[in-house]
This record gives structure tokens, C-alpha cells and sequence, in this order.
């Protein structure tokens, strides 16, 4: 009997931030399934189960999406825009993780729908206990509409 392991889209086209998530996670014991894609665009496929990932069933959601803002090709404002638009992942968590200071960032972020908006810590220990957190509230705690 296969276990479902909550499935967890890291959307971030910094190589050293994917790293540190990564690492993050690995010391916080999230034994989730964390695939990443690099660009809003990408994201918009895996999710919808188009281009590159045209096999992959769209109902087959993700129950955590960690969010960057500042993406190449499509950004993080329109990805959570089109998430919140599409039956499929209209409820799925969506989480900002970006290094934005943006106020302005911040207000569209929640308008657009988004659950919770967190600014990257420099400081590697503060950026663990903030997976830490964010793993053990949205993974843990909270109860998912796709359960």
C-alpha cells in the first residue's frame, strides 16, 4: 500500500534560496516530496499538467505551495492569481516566500489570496526555524480541503 506523502511545489528560480529550503527542510525532518520548478511559467504546467508536464494529472494537487515573487517569465503575483482563478487549486495553501520589502508586494500578495507572506531571513538558523514553522502549521496542523 503506497502512503501518500503531502506533496509540497517550490516555486524559485534562485539556486542558493532553493538550496537553502532544501537544507531547511532537511534539518526540520519534513520528509515531504518537495518538487521545484524555476519559473512562473513552469509552475503554471506543473499544475495545470501542461508542456513539460502534459502526463501529469491536474487534480493531483499539491498541498503547499511556497511562492517567490520575482520570476522570470511569468511572476509569482500572476502564478497566485491563476491558481486562485482554477477550481483544481483555488484552495490549495499558498505561501510567499520572497526577499521583496515591497509594501506593495505584500498587499497584492493577500488581495490575490494568499495564506501567509513570509520575507526571507538572511541568517540560515532564522530561515530553518521559519520552514520549521511554516512545515509544521501547514503540513501538520492544518487541515487541507485535499485530504
Amino acid at each position: 500500500m503506497e502512503i501518500n506523502v503531502p506533496r509540497i511545489l517550490l516555486v524559485e528560480d534562485n539556486p542558493d534560496d532553493e538550496m537553502l529550503t532544501l537544507r531547511a527542510f532537511r534539518k526540520s525532518n519534513l520528509k515531504n516530496e518537495l518538487v521545484t520548478v524555476r519559473d512562473g511559467a513552469e509552475a503554471l504546467d506543473y499544475l495545470f499538467g501542461q508542456g513539460a508536464y502534459a502526463g501529469r494529472d491536474p487534480k493531483d494537487v499539491p498541498h503547499l505551495v511556497l511562492l517567490d515573487l520575482k520570476l522570470p517569465k511569468v511572476d509569482g503575483l500572476e502564478v497566485l492569481q491563476r491558481i486562485r482563478q482554477d477550481d483544481r487549486t483555488r484552495l490549495v495553501p499558498v505561501v510567499i516566500l520572497t526577499s521583496s520589502k515591497e509594501q506593495e508586494d505584500l498587499v497584492r500578495s493577500y488581495s490575490l489570496g494568499a495564506n501567509s507572506y513570509v520575507r526571507k531571513p538572511i541568517d540560515l538558523n532564522q530561515f530553518i526555524s521559519a520552514i520549521q514553522q511554516l512545515g509544521l502549521y501547514w503540513l501538520v496542523l492544518n487541515e487541507s480541503p485535499h485530504d
